[in-house]
């Protein structure tokens, strides 16, 4: 059939078939310090119940990892969310900063009382294209982090109430003990205040005194302990040379770390 078909030049697009379109690349921005680019979501957190579901609305600045607000609540609405972007924006005294805030098309996300608020707020909305799973890579890196480290309850939660109690604890430890490998191990919390400089230049300098101490231990140079500088989301693939970490270095980088909630092996997820 084709080859009748190419013979009378008719082996191509016929009828009322679509021509190809491309699809738009999504909008990259880049974090040069706190506050300029947030990302949030809603993940589900297993109830008392099979089936039943707690809710958990979740921002980080992907700038430092911070997690810089969270709620759980028993169902996902447009109010709710607008109410952790309230709570957080006023937490981490951005209202006059101009910042980013991206996330996928969810109904909460895209709700008219999270409009509002974030017109109110100064806050520029950003979201995932349509039908396209990893345009939103901090948060769900940040959510498989949470779901896999050994506290995680395999059981389910018994109450809300437990399940705000273990989030809690979890964003304590995470945001101040977990030495994060995609920014060179150093907390989130010493990343947001910038401590991470002063931090990582003391490891440089100890590493070299004890690469000079026995060199004969060292076959190369010593561990990379410069800043990780920028975070891109979303980056143009095209920019190849852009310094900073993106949207694909955010996913194999997040396990990483230590700390009481990582386990006797001193690792998370």
């Amino acid at each position: 059939m084709y080859r009748v078909l190419r013979e009378r030049g008719q082996n191509h697009r016929r009828g009322r078939a679509r021509p190809p379109t491309r699809r738009k690349p999504p909008a990259s921005f880049e974090a040069k310090a706190p506050c300029q680019v947030w990302s949030w979501d809603i993940t589900w957190l297993p109830g008392p119940i099979a089936g039943t579901f707690f809710h958990l609305y979740l921002m980080l600045d992907i700038f430092s990892r911070k997690i810089v607000g969270w709620e759980v609540h028993d169902r996902e609405t447009a109010d709710f969310a607008a109410q952790v972007l309230r709570r957080a924006v006023l937490a981490e005294a951005c209202l006059t900063s101009p910042l980013v805030l991206h996330a996928d098309n969810g109904g909460p996300m895209k709700g008219a009382t999270m409009k509002v608020t974030m017109e109110r707020l100064g806050v520029v909305a950003s979201f995932s294209r349509p039908r396209v799973s990893n345009d939103n890579p901090f948060s769900e890196a940040l959510f498989r982090t949470c779901k896999y480290v050994p506290a995680w309850p395999a059981k389910g939660f018994a109450s809300i109430e437990e399940a705000r109690a273990w989030v809690s604890e979890f964003v304590r430890w995470y945001n101040t003990q977990h030495r994060h490998s995609a920014l060179r191990f150093v907390t989130p919390d010493q990343r947001h205040r910038g401590e991470d400089r002063a931090l990582l230049a003391s490891r440089h300098q100890v590493y070299e005194l004890a690469r000079a101490a026995r060199p004969e231990r060292w076959s190369g140079r010593t561990r990379n302990w410069h800043p990780i500088g920028s975070v891109w989301l979303n980056p143009e693939r095209p920019e190849a040379g852009r310094r900073g970490h993106g949207a694909a270095d955010a996913l194999p980088h997040e396990a990483g770390g230590g700390g009481p909630m990582a386990g006797p092996a001193n690792r998370a997820a």
